[in-house]
């Protein structure tokens, strides 16, 4: 051995040790979004079950579907800052620790009010937890694939949506609606146990810096109050507009779905079934969107795709019912909604500059909670006032037909961006 290979071998194992590192902490995040994906899935699944069982009518559950994303927004801003103060790591275990510990809690609600708290704690804890964990992807991303590494890890959510709707049947058969909440809860737990032993500490990857800081000083609220103010204010705009109304079209129809294709004629289990083909959808658009948007195409992109969603949704409104029609419908429009949303959060790293990336995004999911907490009420009200499946989904096909609108704003944010940089 020459000594010049000699002195390369030190440089070769390190890149092999940072390689197997990233590869593994990416894969245990994608698990925790996993979860989320499941968890949000969940009361939807399990309500045609529990509405037989305990009698209670189903249309009493719009709060309910929506406690999980209050708490989610809640927890977004006032729990998920305990990762930037004490560390990522350690409230990324103890609020997967928690989440699956509410999970479980979920399985012993007999009420609406007791259905109405559980969700509420689960989704306070991931609200703290996923921000965090985005935040810890952006950092270890490799240079110029940020909006594929978050969007391909945040697939854990689509992947955790087709899982809840291929294992729900089976959990039902063996122990009931409760098993939705309690064995997926027992999971959870050992994956925080997992991510205790596992999970890279900081130090142990090296992680992307932001651009460098400006002459501007730091102080507390101050990027806040920056992309709150001309010439980001327009950026912050849109993209809490598009994203807002995104959010509300993925719950209006994510939590009716399995209980409006019964009405339709499909079974319950086909009706599980069909929410796995759109969580597919989400998985497929998402994964196409982000290698698009790597190459600069976000207009185009993001307009292709809404108008598609919104014949879909028009085809689910004026189509006769049948399996193979609709799941490809379906597919189009409730499954590719969600796959924009998967890369609404990468897109938005060609709206800010990077130093005020996590605080843009961050104010965005905070507010689009209003649209995602809308969704699954105004729902339950339109069920309530005996619309038709055929008008449920024409009444869903507004808020992706007023996104396609906003997407010609999109190069406004992005010249937002430049005047900063400039």
């Amino acid at each position: 051995m020459t000594a010049k290979s000699a002195a390369a071998l030190p440089m070769v194992e390190p890149a092999r040790v940072f390689g197997a590192r990233l590869l593994l902490g990416l894969i245990l995040s994608a698990m925790i979004l996993f979860v989320d994906g499941y968890d949000l899935a969940a009361l939807p699944l399990a309500l045609p079950h529990i509405v037989r069982e305990l009698g209670i009518p189903a249309a009493s559950f719009g709060f309910a579907l929506s406690a999980v994303l209050v708490g989610l927004g809640t927890g977004a801003v006032l729990l998920a800052p305990i990762g930037d103060r004490y560390g990522r790591r350690p409230t990324i275990i103890v609020t997967v620790a928690l989440i699956g510990l509410a999970t479980m809690g979920t399985a012993t609600a007999t009420s609406v009010t007791g259905f109405s708290v559980w969700r509420l704690l689960t989704g306070l804890m991931l609200g703290a937890c996923l921000p965090n964990v985005t935040a810890q992807v952006a950092l270890w991303a490799p240079e110029g694939k940020r909006a594929s590494t978050i969007t391909i890890v945040s697939l854990g959510i689509a992947i955790g949506g087709i899982t809840s709707g291929l294992v729900v049947p089976l959990l039902v058969s063996f122990g009931g609606w409760r098993a939705i909440f309690l064995l997926p809860g027992i999971a959870t737990v050992l994956l925080a146990v997992t991510l205790f032993f596992l999970f890279p500490r900081k130090g142990m990857l090296p992680e992307r810096q932001d651009e460098p800081a400006t002459a501007m000083p730091a102080r507390k609220g101050g990027q806040l109050l920056d992309i709150l103010r001309p010439p980001l204010l327009v950026a912050t705009a849109i993209f809490v507009l598009i994203y807002g109304l995104n959010a509300f079209a993925i719950y209006l129809t994510s939590s009716w779905i399995p209980t409006l294709l019964p009405q339709a004629g499909f079974s319950v289990d086909l009706s599980a079934r069909f929410m796995s083909i759109v969580n597919l959808g989400g998985l497929v658009a998402g994964l196409l969107i982000a290698k698009l948007v790597d190459k600069s195409r976000v207009t185009f992109v993001l307009s292709a795709a809404y108008t598609t969603i919104v014949l879909a949704f028009l085809g689910l409104s004026f189509v006769k019912p049948d399996p193979w029609i609709w799941g490809i419908l379906l597919f189009l429009s409730a499954g590719a909604i969600a796959g924009v949303h998967l890369a609404l959060i990468a897109i938005a790293t060609d709206f800010f500059p990077a130093r005020y990336m996590a605080t843009a995004i961050g104010f965005g999911v905070a507010v689009a909670r209003i649209g995602a907490i809308g969704g699954p009420m105004v729902g339950g009200w339109l069920i309530a006032s005996g619309i038709s499946v055929g008008g449920f989904f024409l009444f869903a096909a507004l808020a992706p037909a007023a996104c396609l609108a906003a997407t010609w704003l999109v190069p406004a944010a992005q010249r937002a961006r430049h005047k900063i940089l400039s």
